[in-house]
């Protein structure tokens, strides 16, 4: 009965709701350099307060948090909604093939920069409220919203936020609508992230490029001194070399290797999805590295000359881009000072910088809440949810398991092969739909359980 009240609605619903995620999306919103920002916020408090949500914006050190609630008892459950408003930057813009901010629906599918990350799975998360209000009545539990715009750029000042705001933000749990469905299409449950250490590496030798026959021979070129330096820090085979990397990396449990032994696998699948037709290994073991090994992968290295016809010289700087997926009980910090020891052992003349960080984060499968949700979202889709151990990557998850001390939930809406991040983002509107169904039955739910 609930379900089908449901449907009838979202049927009856379907372009207005497509209006409004249109409008949301058509809206610039790029944290790396404040691209309309506060203009987005202000749009998102109007389409939450039109919907019977207490909305306020409140400023950070930097882009401001938009937050609602929705609280009658003090006393009943408590969930919290966590997504962000900030999108990438859309570059290359030629390789889209419309407007990354003019939404333009194909085969099905809404296309612009956010469209899966994460505006559309947020807009997903509001439009439920609105739905149930329409089908049942009365919202049965507390519900509070928190929408971050800084996500984008590594959510520095979201801790201290939550920190400020703890008494306001108390829940007993936190859910969030983020990243990419399970490959096969079926509904997705992760209980936790990694985290990730972004950093730079610099070496400089002159005060200016030189020729590399006049000075070959004589001048150190800075690109062999960083790849020499990488070369210490981790081996063919992947293994990072930097003393004590591996040290305090929490064990998975039984139940979390039983998880990842049931998650489907499929390579061929993957690797078409991907662009990878070359995957070779087991599903345990692409799991495993995926959700409970960190990483140490180069984002970019910049140096010398590689424009058009011939430039021979030598480069007088070279820079590479670290970043690596941490997980549990790895620290972002004490990751960060081993890598400065190593450099400082192997060629001190490099310089490190610190670019950002998250902590990584897990909640336990064995809660009862996981538990109660896990139940709805398999009604929702009247199919088994795949329960997995870890997003493979990183949202600030911590924010609520490490300083509110809530569990927390990472329910993904978007297709998998939405692109984020790249050019011709994609939301598929079935998962669009389904999204709000499912966040509604989460709520009712939860709402049957803990407030009788």
């Amino acid at each position: 009965m609930f379900l089908d009240s449901f449907n009838e609605i979202l049927t009856n619903r379907k372009y207005e709701y497509i209006d409004q995620l249109t409008t949301f999306l058509g809206q610039e919103s790029v944290s790396t350099n404040n691209e309309a920002i506060n203009e987005c916020a202000t749009l998102l408090k109007r389409m939450m307060d039109d919907i019977g949500i207490d909305t306020e914006i409140i400023q950070t050190r930097g882009n401001p948090v938009v937050y609602g609630e929705i609280v009658k008892d003090e006393s009943n459950f408590t969930m919290l909604i966590y997504g962000h408003y900030d999108v990438q930057p859309p570059g290359p813009v030629d390789e889209w093939e419309s407007p990354p901010f003019e939404p333009t629906i194909r085969n099905n599918r809404i296309y612009a920069r956010g469209a899966g990350d994460n505006k559309g799975q947020l807009m997903a998360q509001i439009l439920a409220i609105k739905t149930y209000k329409e089908a049942i009545g009365d919202i049965p539990i507390n519900v509070k919203f928190v929408f971050d715009g800084e996500e984008e750029i590594g959510s520095p000042n979201l801790n201290t936020f939550i920190e400020e705001h703890k008494d306001m933000l108390k829940a007993d749990f936190v859910y969030t609508s983020d990243g990419s469905s399970h490959y096969s299409g079926s509904p997705l449950i992760l209980l936790g992230v990694r985290g990730i250490l972004f950093l730079e590496l610099k070496a400089k030798v002159a005060e200016w490029d030189n020729h590399s026959g006049n000075t070959g021979n004589i001048l150190p070129n800075p690109a062999w001194k960083l790849m020499n330096l990488l070369n210490t820090m981790r081996s063919p085979d992947g293994r990072v070399l930097i003393e004590g990397f591996y040290d305090n990396i929490r064990p998975a449990t039984e139940r979390e290797k039983e998880l990842l032994q049931l998650l489907p696998y499929d390579a061929k699948d993957i690797g078409a999805k991907i662009g990878y037709p070359h995957l070779d290994m087991t599903g345990e073991n692409y799991y495993h590295k995926l959700t409970m090994e960190p990483t140490f992968n180069i984002s970019g290295f910049k140096s010398g000359y590689t424009g058009e016809s011939l430039k021979t010289l030598i480069p007088s700087t070279a820079t590479v881009r670290l970043d690596l997926r941490l997980v549990v009980d790895q620290d972002p910090e004490d990751i960060l000072n081993k890598i400065n020891h190593h450099v400082q052992l192997h060629d001190p003349d490099i310089e490190v910088t610190f670019l950002g960080s998250m902590k990584p984060s897990r909640t336990s499968a064995d809660l009862e809440v996981v538990k109660v949700v896990t139940q709805a979202i398999s009604e929702s889709y009247n199919k088994e949810p795949i329960i997995q151990p870890s997003l493979a990557g990183s949202v600030p998850d911590y924010v609520w398991t490490g300083i509110l001390g809530a569990p927390s939930i990472i329910m993904p809406y978007a297709n998998f092969d939405q692109r984020n991040h790249s050019p011709n983002e994609n939301l598929d509107l079935d998962y669009f739909f389904n999204g709000i169904k499912c966040t509604s039955h989460v709520i009712d739910t939860l709402g049957r359980k803990y407030n009788k």
